[in-house]
Protein backbone atom coordinates (compact mmCIF):
# COMPACT_ATOMS: atom_id res chain seq x y z
CA UNK A 1 0.00 0.00 0.00
CA UNK A 2 2.48 2.51 0.99
CA UNK A 3 6.14 2.41 2.24
CA UNK A 4 8.39 5.07 3.93
CA UNK A 5 11.43 5.18 4.63
CA UNK A 6 13.87 7.32 6.24
CA UNK A 7 11.57 10.57 5.27
CA UNK A 8 12.42 14.09 5.22
CA UNK A 9 10.72 16.89 5.03
CA UNK A 10 11.12 20.55 4.96
CA UNK A 11 9.79 23.76 4.46
CA UNK A 12 12.14 26.51 4.10
CA UNK A 13 14.81 26.03 6.53
CA UNK A 14 12.37 24.60 8.84
CA UNK A 15 12.36 20.48 9.67
CA UNK A 16 9.38 19.30 10.48
CA UNK A 17 10.99 16.02 10.34
CA UNK A 18 13.78 13.18 9.67
CA UNK A 19 14.61 9.64 9.52
CA UNK A 20 10.95 8.69 9.32
CA UNK A 21 10.10 4.82 8.72
CA UNK A 22 7.05 3.37 8.28
CA UNK A 23 4.24 1.27 6.28
CA UNK A 24 0.94 1.30 5.85
CA UNK A 25 -0.69 -2.09 4.81
CA UNK A 26 -4.24 -2.92 4.27
CA UNK A 27 -6.38 -2.95 6.89
CA UNK A 28 -4.33 0.06 8.92
CA UNK A 29 -6.56 2.68 9.96
CA UNK A 30 -3.77 5.39 11.27
CA UNK A 31 -5.07 8.34 13.21
CA UNK A 32 -2.34 11.13 12.30
CA UNK A 33 -2.37 13.73 15.32
CA UNK A 34 -0.40 16.25 16.07
CA UNK A 35 -0.35 20.24 17.06
CA UNK A 36 -1.42 22.84 14.39
CA UNK A 37 1.91 23.36 12.44
CA UNK A 38 3.39 19.85 13.34
CA UNK A 39 3.27 18.68 9.54
CA UNK A 40 0.35 16.75 9.41
CA UNK A 41 -0.82 18.16 6.19
CA UNK A 42 2.83 18.47 4.86
CA UNK A 43 2.90 14.79 5.17
CA UNK A 44 0.23 13.29 3.62
CA UNK A 45 0.44 15.65 0.44
CA UNK A 46 4.07 14.31 -0.06
CA UNK A 47 2.57 10.80 0.35
CA UNK A 48 -0.40 11.49 -1.97
CA UNK A 49 1.98 12.44 -4.24
CA UNK A 50 1.07 16.35 -4.74
CA UNK A 51 4.65 17.12 -3.34
CA UNK A 52 8.28 16.20 -3.14
CA UNK A 53 10.30 15.01 -0.06
CA UNK A 54 13.48 16.27 0.91
CA UNK A 55 14.67 13.10 1.39
CA UNK A 56 13.98 9.33 1.70
CA UNK A 57 11.85 7.00 -0.45
CA UNK A 58 7.82 6.27 -1.18
CA UNK A 59 7.07 3.08 -2.26
CA UNK A 60 2.83 3.21 -3.40
CA UNK A 61 0.72 0.14 -4.37
CA UNK A 62 -2.53 0.76 -6.05
CA UNK A 63 -4.84 3.76 -6.01
CA UNK A 64 -4.25 6.07 -3.52
CA UNK A 65 -7.61 8.34 -2.73
CA UNK A 66 -6.78 12.46 -1.43
CA UNK A 67 -8.74 14.45 0.08
CA UNK A 68 -7.33 17.84 0.90
CA UNK A 69 -8.25 20.60 2.93
CA UNK A 70 -8.83 22.67 0.52
CA UNK A 71 -9.88 20.82 -2.84
CA UNK A 72 -9.75 22.97 -6.28
CA UNK A 73 -9.70 19.62 -8.29
CA UNK A 74 -11.42 18.78 -11.64
CA UNK A 75 -12.80 21.00 -14.40
CA UNK A 76 -14.89 24.02 -12.99
CA UNK A 77 -17.54 23.39 -15.84
CA UNK A 78 -18.31 19.64 -14.91
CA UNK A 79 -21.11 18.46 -13.10
CA UNK A 80 -20.61 17.55 -9.55
CA UNK A 81 -22.36 14.15 -10.43
CA UNK A 82 -19.49 13.23 -13.22
CA UNK A 83 -16.72 14.41 -10.75
CA UNK A 84 -17.52 11.96 -8.74
CA UNK A 85 -18.40 8.90 -11.66
CA UNK A 86 -15.38 9.90 -13.22
CA UNK A 87 -13.31 8.48 -10.29
CA UNK A 88 -13.78 5.06 -11.92
CA UNK A 89 -13.80 6.95 -15.66
CA UNK A 90 -18.12 6.81 -15.90
CA UNK A 91 -18.34 10.45 -15.83
CA UNK A 92 -17.04 11.27 -19.54
CA UNK A 93 -18.56 7.58 -20.96
CA UNK A 94 -21.92 8.83 -19.61
CA UNK A 95 -21.42 12.31 -21.53
CA UNK A 96 -20.90 10.77 -24.47
CA UNK A 97 -23.29 7.94 -24.41
CA UNK A 98 -25.89 11.20 -23.86
CA UNK A 99 -24.22 12.97 -27.37
CA UNK A 100 -24.36 10.16 -29.13
CA UNK A 101 -27.85 9.21 -28.37
CA UNK A 102 -28.75 12.79 -29.76
CA UNK A 103 -26.73 12.24 -32.68
CA UNK A 104 -28.53 8.85 -33.45
CA UNK A 105 -31.69 10.78 -34.45
CA UNK A 106 -29.56 12.98 -36.52
CA UNK A 107 -31.16 12.65 -40.77
CA UNK A 108 -27.71 12.39 -42.18
CA UNK A 109 -27.62 8.63 -42.04
CA UNK A 110 -23.95 8.68 -41.54
CA UNK A 111 -23.98 10.88 -38.74
CA UNK A 112 -27.03 9.00 -37.11
CA UNK A 113 -24.87 5.17 -37.97
CA UNK A 114 -21.73 6.72 -36.26
CA UNK A 115 -23.50 7.63 -33.57
CA UNK A 116 -24.87 4.12 -33.18
CA UNK A 117 -21.41 2.27 -33.07
CA UNK A 118 -20.17 4.89 -30.83
CA UNK A 119 -23.07 4.43 -28.81
CA UNK A 120 -22.49 0.70 -28.36
CA UNK A 121 -18.74 0.85 -27.69
CA UNK A 122 -19.22 3.39 -24.75
CA UNK A 123 -22.34 1.42 -22.83
CA UNK A 124 -20.40 -2.14 -23.54
CA UNK A 125 -17.28 -0.04 -21.77
CA UNK A 126 -20.07 1.82 -19.51
CA UNK A 127 -21.22 -1.97 -18.90
CA UNK A 128 -17.25 -3.34 -18.15
CA UNK A 129 -16.92 -0.98 -15.36
CA UNK A 130 -19.74 -1.95 -13.31
CA UNK A 131 -22.31 -0.01 -15.10
CA UNK A 132 -25.83 1.44 -13.14
CA UNK A 133 -25.08 -0.48 -10.53
CA UNK A 134 -21.94 2.09 -9.93
CA UNK A 135 -23.87 4.82 -10.68
CA UNK A 136 -26.12 3.98 -8.24
CA UNK A 137 -23.40 3.26 -5.76
CA UNK A 138 -22.16 7.12 -6.63
CA UNK A 139 -25.53 8.43 -6.25
CA UNK A 140 -25.93 6.86 -2.36
CA UNK A 141 -22.46 7.91 -1.07
CA UNK A 142 -23.26 11.01 -2.18
CA UNK A 143 -26.54 11.80 -0.30
CA UNK A 144 -25.37 10.18 2.67
CA UNK A 145 -23.22 13.03 2.34
CA UNK A 146 -25.95 15.86 1.88
CA UNK A 147 -25.43 16.08 -1.62
CA UNK A 148 -28.37 15.83 -3.43
CA UNK A 149 -29.82 15.53 -7.20
CA UNK A 150 -30.43 19.20 -7.22
CA UNK A 151 -26.60 19.73 -6.06
CA UNK A 152 -25.50 16.79 -8.67
CA UNK A 153 -26.74 18.12 -11.22
CA UNK A 154 -25.00 21.45 -10.90
CA UNK A 155 -21.72 22.42 -12.05
CA UNK A 156 -18.45 22.21 -10.16
CA UNK A 157 -18.24 26.25 -10.53
CA UNK A 158 -21.73 27.41 -8.86
CA UNK A 159 -20.54 24.94 -5.88
CA UNK A 160 -19.64 26.51 -1.97
CA UNK A 161 -16.41 25.21 -0.68
CA UNK A 162 -18.51 23.26 1.48
CA UNK A 163 -20.01 21.84 -1.16
CA UNK A 164 -16.90 21.23 -3.46
CA UNK A 165 -15.54 19.62 -0.38
CA UNK A 166 -17.75 16.82 -0.04
CA UNK A 167 -17.79 16.25 -3.75
CA UNK A 168 -14.33 15.62 -3.32
CA UNK A 169 -15.29 13.17 -0.53
CA UNK A 170 -17.74 11.01 -2.58
CA UNK A 171 -15.62 10.90 -5.00
CA UNK A 172 -12.73 9.21 -3.13
CA UNK A 173 -15.11 7.30 -1.16
CA UNK A 174 -16.43 5.88 -4.71
CA UNK A 175 -13.22 5.15 -6.31
CA UNK A 176 -12.37 1.87 -4.49
CA UNK A 177 -9.23 3.72 -3.76
CA UNK A 178 -6.84 0.89 -1.67
CA UNK A 179 -5.50 3.32 -0.02
CA UNK A 180 -7.19 6.85 1.57
CA UNK A 181 -5.51 9.97 3.00
CA UNK A 182 -7.96 11.81 4.18
CA UNK A 183 -7.89 15.99 5.96
CA UNK A 184 -9.97 16.58 7.91
CA UNK A 185 -12.75 14.69 6.25
CA UNK A 186 -15.78 15.65 8.92
CA UNK A 187 -15.42 19.59 7.89
CA UNK A 188 -18.75 20.86 6.26
CA UNK A 189 -20.34 17.81 7.22
CA UNK A 190 -23.81 17.84 9.24
CA UNK A 191 -24.35 15.33 12.43
CA UNK A 192 -26.15 12.64 10.02
CA UNK A 193 -22.96 12.94 7.27
CA UNK A 194 -20.34 12.30 10.31
CA UNK A 195 -22.41 9.76 11.54
CA UNK A 196 -22.42 7.71 8.36
CA UNK A 197 -18.95 8.62 7.42
CA UNK A 198 -17.89 6.81 10.68
CA UNK A 199 -19.64 3.97 9.31
CA UNK A 200 -18.38 4.07 6.60
CA UNK A 201 -15.03 4.43 7.73
CA UNK A 202 -15.11 1.31 9.92
CA UNK A 203 -15.91 -1.22 6.95
CA UNK A 204 -13.60 -0.02 5.10
CA UNK A 205 -10.91 -2.58 3.86
CA UNK A 206 -7.69 -0.90 2.55
CA UNK A 207 -5.33 1.25 4.46
CA UNK A 208 -6.34 4.60 5.71
CA UNK A 209 -4.56 7.71 7.01
CA UNK A 210 -6.81 10.52 8.87
CA UNK A 211 -6.37 13.77 10.15
CA UNK A 212 -9.55 14.92 12.40
CA UNK A 213 -9.96 16.55 15.26
CA UNK A 214 -13.47 14.31 15.54
CA UNK A 215 -12.42 12.18 18.34
CA UNK A 216 -15.61 10.41 18.10
CA UNK A 217 -14.39 9.10 14.69
CA UNK A 218 -10.75 8.56 15.13
CA UNK A 219 -11.87 6.45 18.49
CA UNK A 220 -14.26 4.33 16.70
CA UNK A 221 -12.18 3.88 13.29
CA UNK A 222 -8.54 4.13 14.64
CA UNK A 223 -6.25 0.98 14.96
CA UNK A 224 -2.81 2.90 14.86
CA UNK A 225 -1.27 5.53 15.46
CA UNK A 226 1.09 8.37 14.43
CA UNK A 227 2.01 11.01 16.33
CA UNK A 228 4.17 13.88 15.08
CA UNK A 229 5.97 15.74 17.35
CA UNK A 230 7.13 19.28 16.01
CA UNK A 231 9.53 19.65 18.96
CA UNK A 232 11.38 16.30 18.52
CA UNK A 233 10.95 16.35 15.12
CA UNK A 234 10.05 12.32 14.44
CA UNK A 235 6.75 10.37 14.56
CA UNK A 236 6.01 8.13 17.36
CA UNK A 237 3.70 5.21 16.45
CA UNK A 238 1.33 3.23 18.66
CA UNK A 239 0.11 0.47 17.38
CA UNK A 240 -3.12 0.59 18.95
CA UNK A 241 -6.48 2.01 19.60
CA UNK A 242 -6.84 5.91 19.70
CA UNK A 243 -8.23 4.73 23.83
CA UNK A 244 -5.37 2.76 24.31
CA UNK A 245 -3.02 5.42 22.76
CA UNK A 246 -3.82 8.09 25.01
CA UNK A 247 -3.39 5.96 28.17
CA UNK A 248 0.19 5.27 26.75
CA UNK A 249 1.35 8.58 26.06
CA UNK A 250 0.12 9.60 29.22
CA UNK A 251 2.31 6.65 30.62
CA UNK A 252 5.38 6.94 28.16
CA UNK A 253 5.21 11.21 29.39
CA UNK A 254 5.06 10.32 33.10
CA UNK A 255 7.84 7.49 33.00
CA UNK A 256 10.17 10.16 30.74
CA UNK A 257 10.06 12.96 33.70
CA UNK A 258 10.52 10.55 36.20
CA UNK A 259 13.46 9.49 34.44
CA UNK A 260 14.90 12.64 33.55
CA UNK A 261 14.46 14.06 37.52
CA UNK A 262 16.24 11.24 38.82
CA UNK A 263 19.14 11.31 36.20
CA UNK A 264 19.38 15.14 36.12
CA UNK A 265 19.73 14.69 40.40
CA UNK A 266 22.57 12.10 39.78
CA UNK A 267 24.29 14.14 37.49
CA UNK A 268 23.67 17.16 39.19
CA UNK A 269 25.88 15.20 42.23
CA UNK A 270 28.42 14.32 39.71
CA UNK A 271 28.83 17.75 38.63
CA UNK A 272 28.82 19.01 41.91
CA UNK A 273 32.22 16.92 43.01
CA UNK A 274 33.93 17.85 39.67
CA UNK A 275 33.60 21.41 40.73
CA UNK A 276 35.44 20.46 44.02
CA UNK A 277 37.99 18.26 42.27
CA UNK A 278 38.58 20.15 39.51
CA UNK A 279 40.18 22.67 41.97
CA UNK A 280 43.30 20.46 42.95
CA UNK A 281 45.53 19.73 39.83
CA UNK A 282 45.62 16.23 41.28
CA UNK A 283 42.21 15.04 40.81
CA UNK A 284 41.57 16.49 37.67
CA UNK A 285 41.65 13.76 35.84
CA UNK A 286 38.95 12.23 38.49
CA UNK A 287 37.09 15.63 37.47
CA UNK A 288 37.13 15.06 34.04
CA UNK A 289 36.20 11.64 34.05
CA UNK A 290 32.98 12.98 36.23
CA UNK A 291 31.95 15.74 33.92
CA UNK A 292 32.11 13.75 31.18
CA UNK A 293 30.29 10.81 32.92
CA UNK A 294 27.29 13.20 34.18
CA UNK A 295 27.35 14.72 30.23
CA UNK A 296 26.81 11.03 29.66
CA UNK A 297 23.91 10.29 31.61
CA UNK A 298 22.09 13.33 30.31
CA UNK A 299 22.52 12.99 26.62
CA UNK A 300 21.02 9.22 26.75
CA UNK A 301 17.80 10.61 28.56
CA UNK A 302 14.31 10.22 26.18
CA UNK A 303 13.33 13.86 25.60
CA UNK A 304 10.25 14.79 27.49
CA UNK A 305 8.35 16.77 25.15
CA UNK A 306 8.34 20.34 25.42
CA UNK A 307 4.55 21.85 26.14
CA UNK A 308 2.91 23.03 22.95
CA UNK A 309 2.40 26.41 22.64
CA UNK A 310 -1.19 27.93 21.80
CA UNK A 311 -2.29 30.62 19.80
CA UNK A 312 -3.37 33.34 22.04
CA UNK A 313 -6.18 34.74 20.58
CA UNK A 314 -8.42 38.08 20.91
CA UNK A 315 -10.07 39.62 18.92
CA UNK A 316 -9.77 43.59 18.21
CA UNK A 317 -11.30 45.80 20.29
CA UNK A 318 -14.24 47.40 17.83
CA UNK A 319 -13.75 50.44 16.27
CA UNK A 320 -16.72 53.07 17.42
CA UNK A 321 -19.76 52.83 14.65
CA UNK A 322 -23.19 53.90 14.65
CA UNK A 323 -25.87 52.45 16.49
CA UNK A 324 -26.85 49.87 13.55
CA UNK A 325 -23.11 49.37 11.45
CA UNK A 326 -24.30 46.60 8.88
CA UNK A 327 -28.13 46.13 6.98
CA UNK A 328 -29.32 44.18 4.45
CA UNK A 329 -32.29 44.11 1.93
CA UNK A 330 -34.60 42.14 0.31
CA UNK A 331 -31.41 40.01 -0.88
CA UNK A 332 -31.71 36.87 -3.26
CA UNK A 333 -29.23 34.79 -4.63
CA UNK A 334 -29.85 32.41 -7.30
CA UNK A 335 -27.40 29.93 -9.47
CA UNK A 336 -28.95 29.50 -13.19
CA UNK A 337 -32.48 28.52 -12.17
CA UNK A 338 -31.34 26.95 -8.66
CA UNK A 339 -32.59 29.28 -6.29
CA UNK A 340 -30.59 29.82 -3.01
CA UNK A 341 -32.92 32.05 -0.96
CA UNK A 342 -34.87 35.06 -1.56
CA UNK A 343 -36.35 38.23 0.34
CA UNK A 344 -33.52 38.10 3.37
CA UNK A 345 -33.86 41.49 5.56
CA UNK A 346 -30.99 41.27 8.67
CA UNK A 347 -30.27 44.03 10.51
CA UNK A 348 -27.04 43.65 12.38
CA UNK A 349 -26.98 46.33 15.53
CA UNK A 350 -23.52 47.51 17.58
CA UNK A 351 -22.72 44.65 19.74
CA UNK A 352 -25.39 42.23 18.50
CA UNK A 353 -24.98 38.61 18.24
CA UNK A 354 -26.62 36.28 15.56
CA UNK A 355 -25.76 32.79 14.16
CA UNK A 356 -27.26 31.23 10.84
CA UNK A 357 -28.68 28.32 10.39
CA UNK A 358 -29.68 26.37 7.85
CA UNK A 359 -29.11 22.54 6.07
CA UNK A 360 -25.88 22.21 3.85
CA UNK A 361 -26.54 24.45 0.35
CA UNK A 362 -29.46 26.51 2.28
CA UNK A 363 -26.98 29.46 1.40
CA UNK A 364 -24.94 30.38 4.70
CA UNK A 365 -21.57 30.79 3.24
CA UNK A 366 -23.00 32.86 0.35
CA UNK A 367 -24.77 35.13 2.71
CA UNK A 368 -21.77 35.90 4.51
CA UNK A 369 -19.93 36.43 1.32
CA UNK A 370 -22.67 38.85 0.19
CA UNK A 371 -22.63 40.74 3.93
CA UNK A 372 -18.31 40.93 3.33
CA UNK A 373 -19.10 42.43 -0.48
CA UNK A 374 -16.93 39.47 -1.85
CA UNK A 375 -20.27 39.00 -4.20
CA UNK A 376 -23.37 40.79 -5.51
CA UNK A 377 -26.90 40.07 -4.52
CA UNK A 378 -29.49 39.01 -7.54
CA UNK A 379 -31.06 41.52 -6.00
CA UNK A 380 -31.54 43.90 -2.81
CA UNK A 381 -28.85 45.49 -0.98
CA UNK A 382 -26.26 46.12 1.72
CA UNK A 383 -26.69 48.94 3.56
CA UNK A 384 -23.19 49.93 5.63
CA UNK A 385 -23.51 51.89 8.74
CA UNK A 386 -22.03 54.94 10.33
CA UNK A 387 -18.23 53.53 11.26
CA UNK A 388 -18.73 49.55 9.52
CA UNK A 389 -15.41 48.45 9.29
CA UNK A 390 -16.02 44.46 8.73
CA UNK A 391 -14.17 41.54 9.80
CA UNK A 392 -14.75 38.80 7.57
CA UNK A 393 -13.11 34.59 8.38
CA UNK A 394 -13.79 32.69 5.10
CA UNK A 395 -13.84 29.01 5.46
CA UNK A 396 -11.81 28.52 2.66
CA UNK A 397 -9.17 31.01 3.11
CA UNK A 398 -10.33 33.23 0.78
CA UNK A 399 -9.01 36.31 2.21
CA UNK A 400 -5.53 35.14 2.06
CA UNK A 401 -3.41 35.56 -0.85
CA UNK A 402 -1.60 32.85 -1.01
CA UNK A 403 0.94 34.29 -3.29
CA UNK A 404 2.19 36.72 -0.56
CA UNK A 405 3.87 36.07 2.39
CA UNK A 406 2.76 35.64 6.00
CA UNK A 407 4.02 38.76 6.95
CA UNK A 408 2.75 40.39 3.69
CA UNK A 409 -1.14 39.52 4.21
CA UNK A 410 -0.93 40.97 7.82
CA UNK A 411 0.62 44.07 6.76
CA UNK A 412 -2.23 44.62 4.12
CA UNK A 413 -5.16 43.62 6.28
CA UNK A 414 -4.38 47.29 8.45
CA UNK A 415 -3.66 50.30 7.03
CA UNK A 416 -1.77 51.53 10.05
CA UNK A 417 0.31 48.48 10.98
CA UNK A 418 4.06 48.45 10.87
CA UNK A 419 5.81 45.32 10.14
CA UNK A 420 7.24 45.59 13.63
CA UNK A 421 3.18 45.33 15.12
CA UNK A 422 2.54 42.89 12.85
CA UNK A 423 5.36 40.87 13.41
CA UNK A 424 4.61 40.97 17.19
CA UNK A 425 1.14 39.80 16.86
CA UNK A 426 2.43 36.92 14.29
CA UNK A 427 4.13 35.97 17.13
CA UNK A 428 1.51 35.27 19.28
CA UNK A 429 -0.42 33.33 16.80
CA UNK A 430 2.92 31.25 17.06
CA UNK A 431 4.67 32.77 13.45
CA UNK A 432 7.60 33.70 14.78
CA UNK A 433 11.06 34.77 13.30
CA UNK A 434 11.52 33.23 9.43
CA UNK A 435 7.71 31.55 9.60
CA UNK A 436 6.41 35.40 9.20
CA UNK A 437 8.40 35.41 5.51
CA UNK A 438 6.51 31.86 4.06
CA UNK A 439 4.51 31.79 1.37
CA UNK A 440 0.70 32.08 2.50
CA UNK A 441 0.29 29.00 -0.40
CA UNK A 442 2.49 26.85 1.94
CA UNK A 443 0.79 26.45 5.00
CA UNK A 444 -1.91 23.90 6.54
CA UNK A 445 -5.46 24.74 7.01
CA UNK A 446 -4.61 25.24 10.97
CA UNK A 447 -1.58 27.48 10.12
CA UNK A 448 -4.12 29.71 7.47
CA UNK A 449 -6.52 29.11 9.90
CA UNK A 450 -4.64 30.93 12.35
CA UNK A 451 -3.28 33.75 9.55
CA UNK A 452 -6.50 34.92 8.82
CA UNK A 453 -7.60 35.27 12.34
CA UNK A 454 -4.59 37.84 12.62
CA UNK A 455 -5.33 39.59 10.20
CA UNK A 456 -8.83 40.06 11.72
CA UNK A 457 -7.10 40.74 15.29
CA UNK A 458 -5.17 43.96 13.67
CA UNK A 459 -8.32 45.15 11.71
CA UNK A 460 -10.09 46.73 14.07
CA UNK A 461 -13.29 45.59 12.74
CA UNK A 462 -16.95 45.76 14.74
CA UNK A 463 -18.61 43.65 13.03
CA UNK A 464 -16.93 40.33 12.24
CA UNK A 465 -18.42 37.37 9.61
CA UNK A 466 -17.10 34.27 10.81
CA UNK A 467 -17.64 30.96 8.55
CA UNK A 468 -16.62 27.76 10.48
CA UNK A 469 -13.99 29.32 12.68
CA UNK A 470 -13.46 26.40 14.29
CA UNK A 471 -12.53 23.97 11.52
CA UNK A 472 -8.61 22.30 10.85
CA UNK A 473 -8.01 23.76 15.05
CA UNK A 474 -6.96 21.38 17.37
CA UNK A 475 -8.78 21.19 20.72
CA UNK A 476 -6.32 23.57 22.34
CA UNK A 477 -6.26 26.43 19.44
CA UNK A 478 -10.28 26.01 19.22
CA UNK A 479 -10.54 26.90 22.85
CA UNK A 480 -9.00 29.97 22.35
CA UNK A 481 -11.43 30.79 19.74
CA UNK A 482 -14.08 30.15 21.92
CA UNK A 483 -13.02 32.11 24.80
CA UNK A 484 -12.32 35.14 22.23
CA UNK A 485 -16.08 34.77 20.77
CA UNK A 486 -17.43 34.65 24.30
CA UNK A 487 -15.37 38.02 25.34
CA UNK A 488 -15.90 39.70 22.36
CA UNK A 489 -17.56 42.95 22.76
CA UNK A 490 -18.49 43.44 19.04
CA UNK A 491 -21.08 42.23 16.55
CA UNK A 492 -20.86 38.87 15.22
CA UNK A 493 -22.46 36.80 12.43
CA UNK A 494 -21.71 33.37 12.82
CA UNK A 495 -22.30 29.96 10.69
CA UNK A 496 -20.93 27.19 12.20
CA UNK A 497 -21.57 23.46 12.82
CA UNK A 498 -19.69 23.60 16.05
CA UNK A 499 -22.05 23.44 18.95
CA UNK A 500 -19.08 24.55 21.29
CA UNK A 501 -18.79 27.60 19.32
CA UNK A 502 -22.65 29.13 18.58
CA UNK A 503 -22.55 28.16 22.45
CA UNK A 504 -19.69 30.44 23.34
CA UNK A 505 -21.41 33.49 21.16
CA UNK A 506 -24.45 33.40 23.42
CA UNK A 507 -26.54 34.54 20.29
CA UNK A 508 -29.13 36.70 20.49
CA UNK A 509 -31.46 36.05 17.15
CA UNK A 510 -31.27 33.16 15.12
CA UNK A 511 -31.73 33.36 11.29
CA UNK A 512 -32.88 30.34 9.08
CA UNK A 513 -32.19 30.01 5.86
CA UNK A 514 -33.18 29.48 3.07
CA UNK A 515 -36.53 30.77 4.34
CA UNK A 516 -34.66 33.89 5.95
CA UNK A 517 -37.02 33.77 8.99
CA UNK A 518 -35.55 35.69 12.08
CA UNK A 519 -36.35 34.78 15.25
CA UNK A 520 -35.25 34.81 18.71
CA UNK A 521 -32.07 32.65 20.05
CA UNK A 522 -33.43 30.03 22.21
CA UNK A 523 -32.24 26.42 23.30
CA UNK A 524 -34.35 24.53 20.99
CA UNK A 525 -31.92 25.62 17.89
CA UNK A 526 -29.15 24.14 19.71
CA UNK A 527 -30.36 20.93 18.82
CA UNK A 528 -30.07 22.20 15.34
CA UNK A 529 -26.60 23.17 15.06
CA UNK A 530 -24.72 20.04 14.10
CA UNK A 531 -27.68 19.16 11.97
CA UNK A 532 -27.31 22.56 10.10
Amino acid sequence: MLSVHDLELRVGARMLMEDVTFRVERGDKIGLVGRNGAGKTTLTKVLAGEELATGGTIERTGEVGYLPQDPRSGNPEDLARTRILDARGLGQIMIGMEKAAQEMGDPDAKVSASAMKTYGNLQDRFTALGGYAAEAEAASIASNLSLPDRILDQPLSTLSGGQRRRIELARILFSGAETMLLDEPTNHLDADSVVWLREFLKNFQGGLIVISHDVELVEETVNRVFYLDANRQVIDIYNMSWKNYQRQRAADEERRKKERVNVEKKAGVLQMQAAKFGAKASKAAAAHQMVRRAEKMLSGLDEVRAVDRVAKLRFPEPAPCGRTPLMASNLSKSYGSLEIFTAVDLAIDRGSKVVILGFNGAGKTTLLRILASVDKPDTGQIEPGHGLRIGYYAQEHETIDVKRSVLQNMVSSSPNITETEARRVLGSFLFSGDDANKLAGVLSGGEKTRLALAMIVVSGANVLLLDEPTNNLDPASRLEILDALANYSGAVVLVSHDEGAVEALNPERVLILPDGTEDLWNRDYADLVALA
